[in-house]
């Protein structure tokens, strides 16, 4: 009989059997790849034994060049040297073109998509080329087919976002276990790495994207209790400070696209050069002339302090969301190179009270864990090798009520995977069909929040208004990714989507929502007692109308009088809150006036009612004996 080699259970296999897994780190201005090897995870290397990979991409016209190679030609032939792709994932034409980028960009079906001399390519196309060139380095260095790869990004993507880093991975050939997010693998990487427990940041300022974390980490889980950032700050943004003094000062105007991203090279250059040094040379040759301008750490400091305010807002507000104080946290990981600012660890250590923790290379801590989470989805589990990741969804999910109003299903810093259902019901007599509108933010009005998608639920039998029962389920995945189904309870009838909007979130939308959820609060409640009374009314209304057609014999004159009245008041009052009237009264109509014509419409039609009852029974006994009756 032929025996079988394998593991006890929560066992990893023997080193040949092990499934080869990677973690990719696919940042805006360097990427990496990494893999557990003898239970450690390490950044896999280049022939050159070189671990950062530059997320550059050169359309070059007889090849496709990626990385260092790229990187060479990028003040040369900017206009086909593509960097920083990670600020276009899941963008229209309009969002990439303020940024400020000097590319030549084409509108796309779903996203932008940039011109080069061979064709043009969406960020997904560009970042699939990154990806596959981090495969087969991962590939020959490991000497065998990878199962699949966890692949991070920024923890404030949006559904849109993590669909077109989906989407590039499955082009350059991976198998995407998951989508993680960038703190958390780093949080990952430090917790497993020095057995840290307690509650932590995650500061992670990368090339394109900011991200804070709050996580609290016990006894081998990785809870992130909540998360804020913005998706359009990085050290980008910290080079266009540079660029932009630069251009005031030699009175630099106009210039075409190939000489601003020359000046963009070279500021990035300096950036990174005053992290080390107190003064460093802006250098860079133009169309027409050479820019040559000694800067200071000092003054680049003092052009770069608003935006390391703005990361330190958000750090506040995330701390404010999971109920902390400045004083709970244990400590600051720092994640991303852009973290090596002095002023960024500086600035970061004043407001937690702390060092920041820098002992890991930021630059390599994401793909560390994300290494270490491909192992464990791939079943390569050591003895005694037991964490949990229990991650969270950003941003509020629900969708639109009657009135234009929003009723959230699931809360943002909601723990997922997670999935919510609530029941909802119809609001006319003989509604056979519901549209559902999905929407993501803060606000209780869906005009203050992001539309996400719509469906139809069709097929619902027809009813009175109020008595169907319509179930709609919110699942979001651990990738963050979302579904959401509505079915009818009687006949079963379903309809669902995968949520995958066009565009991503801008960095503006994003603290909107965030912001003015706070700001707004008393507003937004104001408002919402007052879209509610509106729909009642309207309700109310449409009941009395049908009913009056119905059994208006009932009715004297006087009091059908009366009730013609309130309706006409009640149609004038719904149209001068819908916007429409015309000749209303100058006096703001609030839900305590629309309250009291609810009262007044109910009190006038209470006897009606009754006597709509007392017909009802009567022909609902008519014709029956007494003992009939008794016996039902």
């Amino acid at each position: 009989m032929a025996l079988l080699q394998i593991s006890e259970p929560g066992e990893s296999p023997v080193p040949h059997q092990r499934k080869l897994a990677v973690g990719i780190d696919l940042g805006t201005t360097h990427s990496l790849v990494a893999s557990v090897r003898s239970s450690v995870p390490e950044v896999l290397l280049d022939e050159e034994g070189r671990a950062l990979l530059p997320s550059i991409v050169r359309y070059a016209p007889d090849a496709i060049q990626v990385g260092h190679d790229a990187r060479a030609h990028q003040a040369a032939d900017s206009l086909n040297t593509i960097a920083s792709v990670k600020r276009f994932m899941g963008r229209s034409l309009n969002e990439a073109r303020s940024e400020g980028v000097a590319y030549e960009f084409a509108d796309g079906e779903d996203m932008v998509r940039l011109k080069t001399r061979r064709g043009d390519f969406s960020p997904v196309e560009v970042s699939s080329q990154i990806l596959r060139t981090l495969r087969e380095r991962a590939e020959a260095t490991l000497g065998g087919e990878l199962v699949g790869a966890v692949i991070t990004v920024p923890a404030y993507f949006d559904d849109a976002q993590r669909q077109a880093t989906r989407d590039a991975g499955r082009l350059a050939g991976l198998t995407v276990l998951r989508l993680l997010n960038e703190p958390t693998a780093a949080a990952i990487a430090y917790g497993l790495d020095h057995g840290a427990e307690g509650i932590y940041a995650v500061y992670d300022l990368g090339g394109g994207t900011f991200d804070i974390s709050i996580l609290r980490l016990t006894k081998g889980v990785f809870e992130v209790v909540s998360t804020g950032g913005d998706t359009q700050l990085g050290g980008d943004d910290f080079d266009r400070c540079i660029v932009d003094e630069i251009c005031r000062s030699q009175h630099l105007a106009d210039l075409p696209k190939g000489d601003l991203r020359a000046l963009y090279v070279a500021a990035r250059a300096a950036r990174e050069a005053l992290s080390t040094v107190a003064e460093a040379v802006f250098e860079a040759e133009l169309s027409n002339q050479a820019v040559r301008v000694l800067l200071s750490r000092q003054d680049f400091e003092s052009w770069a302090q608003p935006l390391v305010n703005k990361t330190l807002e958000r750090a506040k507000v995330t701390l404010r969301d999971a109920g902390l104080d400045v004083a709970d946290v244990k400590g600051v990981v720092m994640v991303g190179g852009a973290t090596r600012m002095p002023i960024i660890q500086r600035e970061v250590g004043r407001l937690f009270n702390t060092t920041p923790l820098t002992d890991l290379d930021p630059d390599q801590v994401v793909a560390l864990g994300a290494a270490l989470q491909a192992n464990l989805l791939v079943g390569n589990r050591s003895a005694g090798e037991d964490w949990l990741l229990l991650d969270v969804t950003p941003l509020s999910l629900g969708l639109e009520t009657m009135g234009g109003l929003v009723e959230r299903v699931i809360p943002r810093n909601s723990t997922i995977p997670v999935a919510r259902a609530q029941e909802f019901t119809t609001f006319k007599d003989g509604q056979t069909a519901m549209g559902i509108h999905v929407v993501q933010g803060e606000r209780d009005l869906v005009a203050d929040c992001r539309s996400l998608a719509r469906f139809e639920l069709r097929g619902i039998p027809p009813m009175v208004a109020g008595a169907a029962r319509i179930r709609v389920t919110f699942q979001v995945d651990a990738d963050g990714l979302l579904n959401v189904s509505a079915r009818e309870e009687s006949t079963g009838v379903e309809a669902g989507v995968t949520v995958k909007p066009s565009y991503g979130l801008s960095d503006d939308e994003v603290a909107r929502m965030l912001t003015e959820g706070m700001t707004h609060a008393s507003a937004d409640a104001q408002a919402r007692a007052l879209r509610e009374q509106q729909v009642e009314l309207q309700q109310l209304l449409e009941s009395v109308r049908a009913a009056v057609a119905a059994d208006g014999d009932l009715l004297s004159d006087n009091e059908r009088a009366n009730i013609d009245q309130i309706m006409l008041d009640t149609e004038q009052m719904l149209l001068a809150l819908s916007g429409e009237g015309q000749g209303q009264s100058a006096a703001p109509l609030d839900a305590d006036a629309v309250r009291q014509q609810v009262a007044r419409f109910s009190q006038a039609t209470d006897d009606f009612a009754a006597r709509r009852m007392d017909r009802s029974i009567r022909a609902a006994l008519s014709g029956r004996t007494v003992d009939e009756i008794a016996d039902n």
